[in-house]
């Protein structure tokens, strides 16, 4: 089934999902843009409205819902319910639910924010040449929670989260000026090097994700990542939250080029 993936258009993947198949999105529909999501009650939105508005790298907002609502402007006909691959349910900050799809467990009250996911750019770091090493290897992108402190706001704070994709150390000035000109997708690196400069102790153990295979002359490069919100829930602990599960993402009909500024 993940053999057409890459010709997969948005609405034929999201059918796919809301059928029950379970993969990374890392690779489907290119050229369209991907999001993450978190939906909280509409008492706990204006924390989660401010603390995204307060850190933009890692969790730039791309749409935002009316209380109840399970539909985006973003993909016409989509189901924010059904349409990703895998969800995560949070309870006071726990992981409670890992469910396929969360129809039961919606609520009312639930507001919900569409952030910009980096694998928005990977259409654009491809056609520049620059190799994805987790596409390549079939595996999910490695995710890792830092020691940068997010900015809080209200009753929300958290660490950035960052996904970090290996890049041969020729091609990083490329994967810089690529993915810096779409900022509404968390734009250019938070970091270049050595892990440890954001409190990684180990590439191999990702908090989320799979661990990827570097290749000789690689160098890790590190954007933020629209996990951060989940990351605020498990230190902050609002009584209830609905997430994506980390890399599987909604897949929208807007095109990556609507969010190309350069």
């Amino acid at each position: 089934m993940t053999l057409t993936a890459p010709s997969a258009g948005p609405a034929e993947a999201r059918a796919l999902f809301r059928a029950g198949l379970s993969t990374p999105t890392a690779g489907w529909a290119p050229g369209h843009t991907q999001v993450n999501l978190i939906a909280v009650p509409a008492d706990w939105a204006e924390d989660v409205r401010l603390f995204c508005r307060r850190n933009p790298k890692p969790c730039p907002v791309l749409d935002e819902t009316a209380p109840g609502s399970w539909t985006t402007r973003l993909a016409a006909g989509a189901d924010l319910r059904t349409d990703l691959p895998g969800y995560r349910v949070w309870e006071e900050g726990e992981l409670s639910a890992e469910p396929a799809e969360v129809a039961g467990a919606w609520r009312d009250d639930l507001i919900t924010f569409l952030i910009g996911c980096s694998f928005t750019f990977e259409t654009a770091l491809a056609a520049a040449g620059v190799p994805l090493r987790h596409i390549e290897q079939g595996r999910n992108v490695p995710m890792y929670v830092t020691d940068r402190q997010c900015r809080p706001a209200g009753r929300l704070s958290g660490p950035m989260v960052v996904s970090m994709r290996p890049i041969p150390r020729e091609l990083v000035g490329t994967a810089r000026r690529v993915s810096g000109a779409m900022p509404a997708v968390h734009g250019d690196p938070v970091h270049v090097g050595d892990p440890a400069g954001l409190g990684i102790r180990a590439l191999a153990l990702p908090d989320f994700g799979d661990p990827v295979e570097q290749r000789p002359g690689d160098v890790p490069v590190f954007w933020a990542c629209g996990v951060t919100p989940q990351a605020a829930v498990m230190a902050s602990r609002p009584p209830f939250a609905i997430t994506h599960s980390p890399g599987r993402m909604l897949i929208t009909d807007v095109r990556d080029e609507e969010y190309r500024v350069a």
